[in-house]
């Protein structure tokens, strides 16, 4: 599992004119699997969204489809973790030590 952590590097109307991309391509994250919930981080300096692919490199491969990293507007910072205990709702995303 992952935590995706945004900053932007832009001023706000520069992000907000990449944003509707932005959106579309989450929900083509999300239809595919791999992003489990997302939103803006109070204050608005930039997003989170909480991810699930087999490895690390293949959320690096996602990141980088996102809009706002072609437009420039963001940095992402990508955080693994093992998630051995969830929601009842994420039981099947739940991790073993090993």
């Amino acid at each position: 599992m992952f935590v995706l952590e945004l900053t932007y590097t832009a001023p706000l109307d520069a992000v907000d004119a990449v944003l509707p991309a932005h959106v579309t391509w989450l929900q083509e994250q999300y239809e595919k699997g791999f992003f489990l919930a997302s939103g803006r981080k109070d204050p608005r300096d930039g997003g989170v969204i909480l991810a699930v692919a087999e490895d690390r490199a293949r959320i690096e491969e996602v990141v980088a489809g996102d809009p706002f990293l072609a437009a420039g507007v963001c940095e992402y910072r990508v955080t693994e973790f093992v998630a051995t205990k969830t929601a009842p709702e994420l039981a099947r995303h739940r991790q073993t030590l090993g």
